[in-house]
């Protein structure tokens, strides 16, 4: 077993066992505090397919993760309200059924943002998908249906047949297991032809195409899939939080997801895990001391930049990966 292996097996387990510990001895904060740090693990699976394997760097995937959002948002408040949705449909509860909309509904955002966006390259691809974040964001602040810039309140978390979805336990179990098939799916594409096209498409998309493989194509599945991904974070992050605003649609959000993996390494199968671990601690460890925790943050951040390319990953497996 290689070290990044190892590395990445006790980061599972890690976050497996933190939970089960603090649940048994009656500390139901951390659970809560594992699952936020799977949710947004989740969200960052999905960047790292776009970026670590693509090299897209998108500062608009907060568009997927607030669509998620207000999707179990929207549809949680129908079921609650019982008032029909559009042409008659009901709203839901049923997790699962709201995370195969989320799905469908990122997917169908995210054709069009991204064949537009995957026109341009470089500054210009992260300027045009930052555009189209912000004209979402703004639409959900003037959408006074759904509580406009106040924000849309999910008053009782939905449901996942078999669990109680209301005890932290159960709900941190259902993050984990979405976190990990997300990962096994990130391996799998990374593993595959597909993702090795992807990867060079990245180090270079004239070559690419020169040996009659067309970078588009590959590149516009690779950003559907991470907006996808995204968006399951985002209707689990709402349901966490019993709670979904414009907020989660802002440009701060895509740049906390991207700092995830900047933090925990670039590319890599764990890095998501090992940034948004990190961020949820010094965000607990330090938000409770000073407002201003995000500067520190910014000087560890600084640091991996600087002398850590790999990020906490790269430091602990001490295997830098180049894909």
């Amino acid at each position: 077993m290689n070290r990044e292996i190892l590395v990445n097996t006790l980061l599972a387990l890690l976050l497996l066992a933190v939970p089960l510990g603090a649940s048994a001895f009656g500390e139901p904060f951390y659970v809560t505090l594992a699952a936020r740090i799977a949710v947004l693990a989740l969200a960052a699976v999905g960047i790292n397919i776009a970026l670590g394997l693509g090299g897209l760097v998108s500062f608009g995937h907060a568009a997927f993760f607030g669509l998620g959002g207000y999707v179990a948002g929207i549809l949680a408040t129908h079921a609650y309200e019982a008032t029909p949705l559009v042409f008659g449909f009901d709203g839901t509860t049923s997790m699962p059924v709201i995370w195969l909309i989320a799905v469908v509904v990122c997917a169908l955002i995210a054709l069009p943002i991204g064949a537009i966006s995957l026109r341009t390259t470089g500054v210009y691809f992260i300027m045009i998908t930052l555009a189209f974040a912000q004209m979402i964001y703004y639409f959900a602040e003037s959408w006074p249906a759904y509580g406009g810039g106040d924000g849309l309140s999910i008053y009782i978390r939905n449901e996942f047949p078999g669990l109680n979805t209301a005890k932290p336990l159960p709900y941190f179990l259902i993050c984990y297991c979405m976190l990990m098939l997300a990962l096994g799916l990130f391996w799998l594409l990374q593993g595959s032809r597909f993702g090795a096209a992807l990867q060079a498409a990245r180090q270079n998309a004239t070559r690419l195409s020169a040996v009659g493989i067309a970078p588009f194509g590959i590149r516009l599945t690779a950003f559907v899939i991470s907006a996808m991904i995204t968006g399951v974070a985002g209707a689990l992050f709402a349901d966490l939080n019993k709670f979904v605003s414009p907020s989660m649609l802002s440009w701060h959000m895509s740049g906390e997801l991207i700092v995830l993996i900047i933090l925990g390494g670039k590319g890599r199968l764990f890095g998501p895990v090992a940034g948004a671990a990190l961020y949820v601690l010094f965000e607990y460890a330090l938000g409770g001391l000073t407002e201003r925790w995000q500067f520190f943050l910014g000087l560890v951040l600084l640091g991996v930049v600087l002398f850590a390319r790999g990020g906490l990953l790269g430091l602990l497996s001490g295997n830098v990966r180049h894909g």
